[in-house]
């Protein structure tokens, strides 16, 4: 029954479900709205999640679509009526704890740039697969990742950055 697995979900995984919406969003409020929007979502298609853990990762990715389509929709907001306020569906991110740095961080990153932070260095995506979330260009990705990697690194101190990886192994499998 739904209502048992949704019991088993969020007695397993609200807590981690809350810190990606927060880790989304930047805001505690809207983190729980976008949770309990996919859980709907998840629970209402045809093919339901089978156990608690194939729910979890289902309301994980529900969630992500559903902030990318309400950044998409802001910035398509602010492209047609460039003189009007933002919709309220994208509010600025809530200050972070005083002891939590890399919250305060996140927080001075605009939506686009946090989304592609969490994107890349959370769910572990890959730049072709981020774009495709986002629907946009890589080089589009790649630029957010550089203006949020400064940005960061202007907050938390100096951030590797990025490379691709290559392993080399010699003859003998060393």
């Amino acid at each position: 029954m739904d209502e048992d697995l949704i019991g088993q979900l969020l007695d397993a995984a609200a807590g981690r479900l809350a810190a990606y919406g927060y880790l989304l969003t930047g805001q505690q409020r809207a983190g729980e709205d976008v949770v309990q929007d996919a859980i709907v979502k998840a629970f209402v298609r045809r093919r339901r999640p089978g156990n608690a853990r194939a729910a979890e990762t289902s309301v994980r990715a529900t969630m992500r679509a559903i902030h990318l389509q309400k950044l998409r929709r802001a910035t398509s907001w602010r492209s047609k009526l460039p003189w009007a306020d933002a919709p309220a569906e994208l509010p600025p991110a809530e200050p972070a704890a005083p002891g939590d740095s890399v919250g305060r961080a996140l927080a001075t990153l605009t939506p686009h740039e946090r989304a592609v932070v969490v994107l890349r260095h959370y769910d572990e995506l890959e730049v072709p697969e981020i774009a495709a979330a986002m629907r946009t260009t890589e080089g589009a990705v790649r630029d957010h990742l550089a203006h949020a990697h400064a940005t960061l690194s202007r907050t938390l101190g100096e951030i590797a950055p990025e490379v691709d990886r290559i392993l080399v192994v010699d003859g003998r499998g060393r």
